[in-house]
This record gives C-alpha cells, structure tokens and sequence, in this order.
C-alpha cells in the first residue's frame, strides 16, 4: 500500500505510479541483513567524492532497490545541509524513478539493473543540473585538482541551447558550493563520442556536442549505442530492431557492416 509518507519520498525520486506499489512492498517491513550492509556501504560512501559505483555482485537487484529508497532522504538532507535547493536535489535523485522506469522498457519488468550507477547519486556528488549531470569528483593521478564528469540523462534533446545552458548552470553551481574544489575541466565517457558517429551524422546534435570535446582515447564498447539507442542489452535479434531514424540506421549498420561501437573518452575546458 502506498502510503503518504511514500508519496513524498516517489516524488523526490520521480517513482512512477507503475513502480509505487512495488517500491512500497520493499518499504513495508524492516530492512534485513542484506538491506543493512548496503545502507551501511552508502553511509559510508555520503561525502567522500566517490569516482566508482559499488559493484556488489552478491546483493540482490531487490536489496539495492530498497537501500536506494531508504537512503535517498539522507542524501537529500545532506544536499539541504550543503545550501543546495532543494529542487536541484530533486532533479538529482528522480534518476532513480528514471531508471526504474528504464528498466521495465528493458525487461517488461519491476527492477533495477542499473543499481550500481545510482550509488554514485547517493555520495552527494553527482547533480542534474538543466539537460545533463555533473559528478564532481578528484582528477585522477596524471593530474591535480578537480573534474567534472558529464553524463547524458535520456529524457531530452541536445540542442546546443540546452547544452550551453547546462554548462552555465554547472559553472555557477560548483563554484558556490564547493569552492574549495575547483573543477577546470570537465570529462565525458560515452558512445556518442565515437569519431563514426559525427562523421555519419555530422549536422546531429549529438555531433554538435561531441565536438565540444577533445577525444583523447577510444575503446571499444561493442553494446552501448545499442543499448542507449534502442534499450536492449545484447546484439542478439539486430534485424527486429526499428530504422525508422538516422541514428537507428548509423547504429546498426555499422554492426551490419561489421564495425564495432567504441567509446569515446574526451575532455574539455570549464
């Protein structure tokens, strides 16, 4: 049953009223053993500029699912704590309703496969900041000081408006908040960074903001763009999938023609 009290806490974390009862289910009882030992690893973790999620192969989709739920208020009085808004907070944790629902898209089910990618969310360092996030975090030993990571939520467009817009925000935020940790520049690990997707699409907007980095390496991530494309783990049953759009059509026939989707890892200026 859904109660008040879960009403407030689905709609900081942008649950959907398909994914309420079973979030509820997890909320009725007290957390067990399993529970405990995740909210335990997240307590720890609150504050600490994590770069890397948990990876906890031996806890359940379900205990993860119900730690995140009873941990995000802690995380959101922290941000509180910190003077950031309480609406920048919100749009923070609704990635978790987000991926709930992504989720259901993947495997027509209740779940969470993307358990590990919220943990970063529940350090208190990574914020939805207008169209993307920012996951602030230490440069790693080649370099000093501080970075932000970029990441690409999927609900919405890239125009480049949206994206300077979202870089301002991100300026301003990071250098009220944590002035002590000046971030320069900012990183992006992702599929769309792929030289090959510019060059097939180079008037997309995901070519548009590609191009605002420099990509320094790639490597090969033979699932992601159709993953992130059409919300299938796999290459099994490519000739299913639709074409209807350019970027459907770039995906797979580079799979077709036996090329292989890589990752770009790029940085830019702040």
């Amino acid at each position: 049953m859904v109660t008040a009290t879960h009403t407030e806490l689905f709609t900081l974390l942008g649950i959907s009223a398909e994914d309420a009862p079973e979030c509820a289910r997890l909320l009725a009882t007290s957390p067990d053993k399993g529970v405990i030992r995740a909210l335990e690893a997240l307590e720890a973790r609150l504050g600490t500029f994590p770069l890397d999620s948990i990876k906890e192969e031996d806890a359940s989709e379900a205990t993860w699912i119900e730690a995140l739920l009873r941990f995000a208020p802690v995380v959101h009085d922290y941000h509180l704590e910190l003077g950031i808004s309480s609406a920048v907070s919100a749009a923070s944790l609704a990635d978790v309703g987000l991926q709930l629902r992504i989720n259901r898209r993947v495997h027509g089910r209740f779940g969470l496969d993307t358990w590990g990618w919220l943990t970063l969310h529940m350090a208190g360092n990574l914020f939805r900041l207008g169209r993307l996030q920012f996951h602030l975090v230490p440069a790693d030993s080649a370099a000093s000081g501080w970075v932000l990571g970029v990441h690409i939520p999927e609900d919405g467009g890239l125009s480049p408006a949206l994206v300077d817009e979202s870089f301002a925000q991100a300026r301003a935020f990071f250098t009220h908040h944590f002035p002590d940790k000046p971030a320069t520049v900012a990183t992006c690990d992702s599929w769309m960074l792929d030289p090959y997707l510019s060059e097939r699409l180079p008037n997309s907007n995901i070519a548009s903001f590609a191009k605002r980095f420099t990509v320094d390496r790639c490597t090969d991530a033979p699932t992601d763009a159709v993953y992130f494309t059409f919300r299938q783990r796999g290459l099994e049953n490519l000739d299913k999938l639709p074409r209807e759009t350019s970027l459907q059509r770039v995906v797979l026939e580079r799979i077709d023609d036996g090329g292989t989707w890589q990752l770009g890892h790029g940085h830019l200026p702040l």
